[in-house]
C-alpha cells in the first residue's frame, strides 16, 4: 500500500514537472515561417553568378523535390520508424537508456527526426537530460501540428552536412556537383550516412570511415526491402567520387561582387550574409568581360614596350600538382618541358602542352646562364597568355597597374568596372578607390566654365609663357606645355584639340578659380578633390575612374547629372522584390516643365554649352590628340586624352551618347610610365578596345544642333567673321548672342598654321 501511494505521488510530481517544464518550451508556431540561413548571392544583369557570401551553403528545396529514395535512405539510417511513431521512438529511447545503463556511455541518443528538427530548430545544443526531456515534449508537440512531410523537409533543409553544406541539396552540390535528382544510389547513402557525424563521416576528409558509414546505409536499405539484391551490390561495388567541388561561380567578376558585397553590408550588417538575398547588378557580362580585357590587354601593350624583367628562377618542385599553378589576368603559369629549335614547349595546369614558337618570344629569354645573363630550361616555371590571334606567347605579369570604369551616362548604371589587372594580384579597387590626378582630362570643365562666362570655342587665347608668383614656393611657378613649344595666340578649339597647358591656365585665371570650382562641382566633383589654386587647370586635383566617367556622362546625356550605381534590385530566399533601383534619370522633356521632374536627374549645364563642348571633345578625336580611336570607323566619338607631371598617369575619359568610359594606367608609388607614355599611347587603346565590344550593334548618334546656337563663318586666327568665299576660314558654331559681328582684315597668308610634327610627338 505505501509502494502505491509512493508511485502515485511520483506520477503526481511528474505530471505537474512536465506542466510546468511546457511551459517554458519555445513556440512551436515559429516552424511555419522558417527563414533557412543561405548565403548572399551576387550575379550579373543577364542573371550569372559572381559571388557568394557566407558560411552556410544551403539550398532550401520541397519534399517533393526530393527523390523517393534518397528519403528512404535517410530514413534507414536515421529514423526507419518516423512514419509510424508519435514523434517519439519508445524502443529507440529504452535501447539507448539500456546502454547508458550497462556502459555507463551515451552511445545511442535515441533521437527521432522529429526531435532533431526540436533541438536544431527551437533548442540549443547543450547535452543535458533536460534538454532531452524538452525535446521529447517538443516533438509530441510538433506531430500533433505538423504533418510527417512538413517535419522531413524541415529536417532535410537544415541537417549540417559539412563542406560547409546544410541540407540536403547542398550536400549534393557540395560532394558531387549534382542536382538531387541526378544522384545515384551509392551517392545517395553516403550523403544519408553523414547526419550522424559529418566530421568522422565526410568522404573528402575521411574517405574509409565514410565507406563504411555509407555500406551501413545501403545494408539497412537492403534490410527494409527498399532496395532489391542486385541494386544493393551494384553500389557496394562502387567506389566513391566525392571530391572537392570547384566554385558555383558562372563569371568571373570579382571587383562588381565585393562591390555589390560591401553596399549589402552596409545595409543589412551582418544578416546580409545569412538571409539569402539575390543581389542583381547592372553590370552585362559581355561589357564586363571587354572591360577586364581592354585593361589588361592595354598593360601587357605597355608593359611589352619595357622589356623582359626576367625568370626569377622558380621550378616546379618535385612532387607538386600542376593544378597548384596560378592563372592571374591574362596570364597562365606553366612549366618549361623543352627548348629546341622550334620553340618552347610548356605545360600547363590542366595538363595540355603548348608549343611557343620562337616568334612569340618577345625578348630575348635563352642566353648563356654561365654569363649571369637569362636563359630558359626545362623545369623553370614561366608565364604565358593567349594572343589576339589565338597563339601563346612567353609573358609576364606586368608591373604597372590599370583601371577601368563605364557608366550608362542616361541613367549612371554602371556597364563596367575594372580595379587592378587582376583582383586576386591587388584587390585595390583603383576604379573606386584611387586618388590619381586627371592631368590634361581635367580641361574640358575649365572650358565649360570658360563658355559659360561668354567665350567662345573661337575665343583667341595666347600660348605663351607664364611665371606666376607663389609665396609658398622658393621659386615661382613657371608652366610648361608638354612640348615646351609655344604657338602663340591660338582659338580655344585647338587649344583644347592640342591639350596646351598654358592656354587652359590663362582661362581659369580669365574665369577665376570660384567660377571654376562651382562648375567642376555641379559635374559631381567634390570641393576636396579640387585645389583652389591655379594647378587646377592641369588636373592637379584628384579622382578615380569611375568619377571621370560620371562627370564625362554629363557631356554624353546633353548636360544632366547623374549619379553611378551598381545594384539593380534586390530579391529575398523567397523571391520577392525588396529594393528595386530608381535612379534620377535623363529626361529632356521633364527639364523643360518643372511640374513633371521628380525623378529627373539636374540639368547642370545648358544644352548650348553642352553642345559646344561635345563638338570640342568630337574634334579631339576628329583632329587631334586621339586620333587614334578613329579606327572604330564612328563619327560620334568624343573624348579628352590626360597626362600627368612627368608621365606618372595616363588617361583618357571618352564618351558616346550611350557610353562614358573612363581609362587609367599607372604605378602605384606614382612612378614614371616612362617617357612619351602619353594618354593617347598608354590609355586610349584600352578604351577603344572596350568601346569594340560596347558599341558594338549600337547605331552612331549625329550630333543635333538645340536652339540657340547658330554658324559663323570665321578666320580663326582672330575669330573674326569672313566671307564665305574666302578659303582661310572655317564654320563654326557660337551661341547665338556672343556670335562675332565685326568682320576680320586677313592677311595675305594666314599666321594661324598648325604644327603637325609637334602633334604627331604630343599625343596626351
Amino acid at each position: 500500500m505505501a509502494f502505491l501511494s509512493f508511485f502515485v505521488c511520483f506520477l503526481v510530481a511528474c505530471y505537474f514537472f512536465i506542466v510546468e517544464l511546457s511551459k517554458e518550451l519555445p513556440d512551436i508556431g515559429t516552424l511555419e515561417n522558417v527563414q533557412y540561413q543561405t548565403p548572399l548571392s551576387i550575379y550579373t544583369q543577364d542573371n550569372l553568378l559572381i559571388g557568394q557570401f557566407g558560411e552556410k551553403r544551403r539550398i532550401p528545396v520541397t519534399i517533393q523535390e526530393i527523390p523517393r529514395l534518397q528519403i528512404q535512405a535517410f530514413l534507414a539510417a536515421e529514423d526507419e520508424r518516423f512514419y509510424s511513431h508519435p514523434g517519439v521512438d519508445v524502443k529507440g529511447l529504452l535501447r539507448a537508456a539500456n546502454q547508458l545503463l550497462t556502459t555507463g556511455k551515451k552511445t545511442q541518443g535515441g533521437s527521432t527526426i522529429t526531435m532533431q528538427v526540436a533541438r536544431n530548430f527551437l533548442l540549443g545544443k547543450e547535452k543535458t537530460y533536460l534538454r532531452k526531456l524538452k525535446e521529447i515534449l517538443l516533438a509530441i508537440q510538433i506531430e500533433q501540428r505538423y504533418s510527417k512531410d512538413q517535419i522531413l523537409e524541415l529536417y532535410l533543409n537544415k541537417i549540417y552536412m559539412g563542406q560547409r553544406a546544410y541540407g540536403l541539396a547542398a550536400a549534393a552540390q557540395a560532394y558531387y556537383g549534382r542536382n538531387l535528382d541526378e544522384l545515384k544510389l551509392y551517392q545517395q547513402a553516403m550523403i544519408a550516412g553523414l547526419p550522424k557525424a559529418p566530421s568522422i563521416y565526410n568522404p573528402i576528409v575521411n574517405a574509409e570511415r565514410a565507406l563504411e558509414r555509407r555500406n551501413y546505409v545501403l545494408r539497412r536499405m537492403l534490410t527494409l526491402n527498399v532496395i532489391q539484391p542486385a541494386e544493393y551490390r551494384q553500389a557496394i561495388d562502387t567506389p566513391d567520387d566525392s571530391a572537392i567541388q570547384p566554385s558555383p561561380i558562372q563569371f568571373s567578376a570579382p571587383f562588381i561582387a565585393e562591390m555589390a558585397r560591401q553596399e549589402l553590408v552596409d545595409q543589412y550588417g551582418e544578416d546580409a550574409y545569412t538571409l539569402g538575398l539575390k543581389v542583381y547588378t547592372t553590370v552585362p557580362s559581355r561589357l564586363q568581360q571587354a572591360s577586364d580585357k581592354a585593361v589588361q590587354g592595354a598593360l601587357h601593350q605597355y608593359d611589352e614596350r619595357y622589356g623582359y624583367r626576367g625568370l626569377p628562377h622558380a621550378k616546379l618542385a618535385p612532387g607538386r600538382s600542376l593544378l597548384t599553378l596560378k592563372s592571374l589576368g591574362a596570364c597562365r603559369q606553366a612549366v618549361v618541358t623543352s627548348v629546341s629549335t622550334a620553340g618552347i614547349g610548356v605545360m600547363v595546369a590542366d595538363g595540355a602542352t603548348i608549343l611557343i614558337a620562337w616568334e612569340n618570344v618577345p625578348w630575348k629569354v635563352l642566353k648563356n646562364r654561365s654569363n649571369g645573363t637569362q636563359s630558359i630550361r626545362p623545369n623553370d616555371l614561366v608565364w604565358i597568355r593567349q594572343l589576339s590571334d589565338q597563339d601563346w606567347a612567353i609573358s609576364q605579369i606586368p608591373a604597372a597597374e590599370g583601371a577601368f570604369a563605364a557608366i550608362n551616362p542616361n541613367t549612371g548604371a554602371i556597364l563596367a568596372l575594372s580595379g587592378s589587372y587582376d583582383f586576386y594580384l591587388s584587390r585595390f579597387n583603383r576604379a573606386t578607390q584611387s586618388k590619381r590626378q586627371p592631368g590634361s582630362g581635367f580641361k574640358p570643365f575649365i572650358y565649360a566654365a570658360a563658355l559659360e562666362k561668354g567665350f567662345t570655342v573661337a575665343s583667341i587665347i595666347n600660348d605663351a609663357p607664364i611665371v606666376v608668383a607663389d609665396p609658398s614656393l622658393a621659386n615661382d611657378w613657371r608652366p610648361e606645355n608638354y612640348t615646351r613649344k609655344f604657338l602663340g595666340p591660338i582659338p580655344l578649339r585647338t587649344a583644347l584639340r592640342q591639350s596646351i597647358n598654358l592656354v587652359s591656365i590663362r582661362l581659369l585665371q580669365d574665369v577665376g578659380i570660384p567660377s571654376a570650382l562651382e562648375t567642376a562641382m555641379r559635374f559631381g566633383f567634390s570641393r576636396e578633390q579640387l585645389p583652389a589654386t591655379l594647378s587646377l587647370a592641369l588636373g592637379s586635383g584628384h579622382a578615380p575612374p569611375l568619377k571621370m566617367a560620371a562627370a564625362y556622362a554629363v557631356f554624353a546625356n546633353g548636360g544632366f547629372l547623374v549619379n553611378p550605381y551598381l545594384i539593380e534590385r534586390i530579391e529575398d530566399h523567397s523571391g520577392a522584390i525588396l529594393f528595386r533601383a530608381n535612379p534620377k534619370a535623363v529626361c529632356r522633356e521633364c527639364a523643360l516643365d518643372s511640374q513633371n521632374g521628380a525623378n529627373a536627374a539636374p540639368r547642370v549645364i545648358s544644352p548650348q554649352i553642352n553642345f559646344l563642348m561635345t563638338s570640342l571633345l568630337r574634334d579631339v578625336v576628329e583632329r587631334g590628340t586621339a586620333t587614334q580611336a578613329k579606327q572604330l570607323g564612328r563619327g560620334d566619338l568624343a573624348g579628352k586624352t590626360g597626362t600627368t607631371n612627368d608621365q606618372r598617369d595616363a588617361w583618357f575619359n571618352g564618351f558616346t551618347p550611350d557610353v562614358s568610359a573612363s581609362a587609367w594606367i599607372g604605378f602605384d608609388n606614382s612612378q614614371s610610365l616612362g617617357k612619351g607614355e602619353t594618354g593617347g599611347k598608354a590609355a586610349l587603346p584600352m578604351w577603344i578596345d572596350f568601346m569594340q565590344t560596347a558599341l558594338r550593334d549600337i547605331p552612331e548618334a549625329p550630333l543635333s544642333v538645340p536652339e540657340g546656337i547658330v554658324q559663323a563663318y570665321i578666320n580663326p586666327a582672330d575669330g573674326l567673321l569672313l566671307d564665305p568665299s574666302n578659303k582661310n576660314g572655317q564654320w563654326e558654331f557660337f551661341i547665338a548672342d556672343t556670335a562675332p559681328q565685326r568682320y576680320s582684315q586677313p592677311k595675305q597668308q594666314d599666321e594661324y598654321e598648325i604644327d603637325e610634327e609637334w602633334l604627331k610627338e604630343s599625343l596626351f
